[in-house]
């Protein structure tokens, strides 16, 4: 004659139910590890690769231009980057005199995105007193494009007057990380540019 089978003790249940607890602990912990490693969020890196004026011209003191700026934006994330509300401002003497939005876009895991961004500027008032032509010797050499160099100094020589301007670039966006967990990002530049008021010129840029 068989012997009935005994009902599971309260000691079983609690064992396989703190196994079970242990084991979840363990799996949370190793995603979080692999998302705070491989899958954490990092803000895109924007590099400025070029600042030109295809129009420049200087009535009764005041300026007008076109600005152009070519950057490069780098999304660092294993996942794609949608930017939107994204800038591009233009400031002299602290005042604002250039503004633009970038247009929404999407850059892939890993990928580098290139962007020109080209508007013309409403004429504004130069300062009352642009920086002077200063003759201070060969030790420097000239900025141009690339931004190397002292700001302002083409062979050596300060090519003057000057006028200074700053862009400001803010992009805006998020990524979406195992297509669940959505986070926002934003990161910012700043690059002052000296312009010769006598052609125009790009003398140097530094961001």
């Amino acid at each position: 004659m068989s012997k009935p089978h005994r009902p599971p003790s309260g000691r079983t249940n609690i064992a396989s139910c703190i196994v079970a607890t242990i084991f979840l602990i363990f799996v949370v912990i190793i995603i979080l590890i692999v998302f705070f490693t491989v899958f954490k969020p990092r803000d895109p890196k924007i590099s400025v690769n070029a600042v030109q004026l295809p129009s420049f011209a200087v009535s009764n003191n005041t300026v007008n231009f076109t600005f152009s700026q070519y950057v490069s934006v780098k999304n660092p994330n294993r996942a794609v980057f949608s930017h939107y509300d994204s800038t591009l401002q233009l400031l002299y003497s602290s005042s604002q005199v250039g503004f633009m939005f970038i247009p929404a876009g999407k850059i892939d895991a890993g990928r580098t995105q290139y962007m020109a961004a080209t508007y013309s500027v409403e004429s504004f008032p130069l300062s009352a007193s642009p920086d002077a032509a200063v003759n201070v010797g060969p030790a420097f050499n000239g900025g141009g494009f690339g931004g190397g160099g002292q700001p302002g100094f083409n062979n050596g020589f300060r090519v003057g007057p000057t006028m200074e301007i700053e862009s400001r670039i803010q992009i805006v966006g998020r990524v979406r990380v195992l297509h669940f967990f959505t986070h926002h990002l934003e990161t910012k530049v700043r690059c002052r540019v000296t312009i010769s008021v006598t052609d125009g010129s790009v003398l140097g840029f530094h961001c």
